[in-house]
């Protein structure tokens, strides 16, 4: 942690990691943090689960993140080569985590979903990890498979078959949104590592189909989707979430009604620390608060892409397509969990990455910051001749 710091703080060696890529991702959690606390205040104080203390959800989003912010430190300190060894076994512990959730009396359910594993006072999310498993382990494959990137057999086939043991544990859970990130991850790294556009188009088409069958299928999720047609039609039932979310955004108007003051946070709006957290930054900060959120999404996705790119340069193909996967996971989730909020897709249990409060997900998400800066300072450290 100490090395990670004085390479970001050091004067002469600013030029060490990318600063943009760092101020971006520190600035998405410092607004998190604030955020999660006036989001939460008023669901913390009125309830006794929480012992009507208003700054519960502060003080375990502020030690999450100390907790993210060391595991971090650690983390830069491993090489990309080591993390590449490590990726199958990884993806393997992913996996045994993930069927350990559904095992009675291990898994937690909340809300009717069994996501969790109780560790003491905090709750580990097993989907969380794997997000970033699947990063390590779909890079590892890529470059394995590069040679064969053209065969069915031998390059699509073993990913979907990993691809459809993981989805159908998630889908116990049920996680759909985690499902659809990971398998997002997975085969964005494969289309990006050299599979063919044909059997890439027939992979989207298939997915379609499957998403369609498991709405229908689903009682619950086929009342989301009628949900978010016309959340007003039954805004007290299916529509709840959303048509209080589209309350909230109108509200704020363009510069919002001011940090602390929004109304529907005040239990009207459900998870509004968690997975409706945008819709209580644009009632409270307004558009402008909105713009400048998405504005420090799109940067930190841009410095991700520039760091692939110059990986790419350097012909580090694992490391490249690790970047390329943190891209894609950070940019699908939080387009996904924007789209929630402002009605533009159903509703779907997705936090924002590094902003909702989530201990599982605030740990992941600052580790993968520094898998990126680790790669970025490989990189740099290459360039001036010099060994990682």
């Amino acid at each position: 942690m100490n090395r990670l710091m004085r390479i970001i703080n050091s004067p002469e060696e600013q030029s060490e990691v990318d600063p943009l890529l760092v101020w971006s991702a520190l600035a998405l959690l410092l607004i998190g943090m604030i955020m999660v606390y006036s989001s939460s205040i008023a669901f913390a104080e009125g309830s006794r689960i929480f012992g009507r203390n208003p700054n519960y959800f502060l003080i375990r989003h502020a030690i999450f993140l100390l907790i993210g912010l060391t595991a971090a430190g650690i983390a830069f300190q491993v090489p990309i080569q080591t993390w590449q060894r490590w990726s199958p076994w990884l993806f393997v512990g992913g996996i045994v985590l993930l069927a350990l959730v559904l095992v009675p009396g291990l898994g937690r359910d909340v809300n009717g979903a069994r996501r969790w594993l109780p560790l003491f006072v905090v709750n580990l999310q097993p989907s969380e990890l794997m997000k970033l498993f699947v990063v390590l382990y779909a890079a590892d494959f890529t470059v394995r498979k590069m040679n064969v990137m053209d065969s069915l057999k031998k390059a699509f086939l073993p990913m979907f078959v990993a691809m459809v043991l993981v989805g159908s544990l998630l889908l116990k859970e049920p996680d759909f949104g985690a499902f659809v990130v990971i398998i997002s991850i997975a085969f964005g790294i494969l289309f990006l590592g050299g599979m063919k556009t044909r059997l890439f188009a027939i992979l989207i088409l298939l997915l379609l189909m499957a998403f369609a069958i498991l709405i229908i299928v689903s009682p619950y999720r086929r009342d989301r989707i009628f949900g978010f047609m016309d959340p007003w039609a039954d805004a007290l039932g299916r529509g709840y979430q959303l048509s209080h979310s589209l309350i909230a955004f109108g509200r704020g108007e363009f510069f919002g009604v001011g940090l602390g003051a929004s109304v529907e946070k005040l239990f009207y709006l459900p998870e509004a620390h968690t997975d409706f957290l945008l819709a209580v930054i644009a009632e409270e900060l307004g558009f402008v608060g909105v713009v400048v959120v998405i504005g420090l999404f799109g940067l930190l996705i841009q410095r991700i892409i520039m760091v692939s790119k110059q990986c790419i340069k350097l012909d580090r193909c694992f490391a490249a397509l690790v970047a390329q996967g943190i891209a894609i996971w950070i940019g699908v989730q939080s387009f996904i969990n924007m789209g929630v909020n402002m009605g533009l897709l159903p509703t779907k249990g997705l936090t924002l990455p590094m902003m909702s409060f989530g201990g599982s997900g605030i740990l992941v998400n600052c580790v993968s910051i520094a898998i990126l800066l680790r790669i970025d300072w490989e990189n740099r450290q290459m360039m001036r001749g010099r060994r990682p």
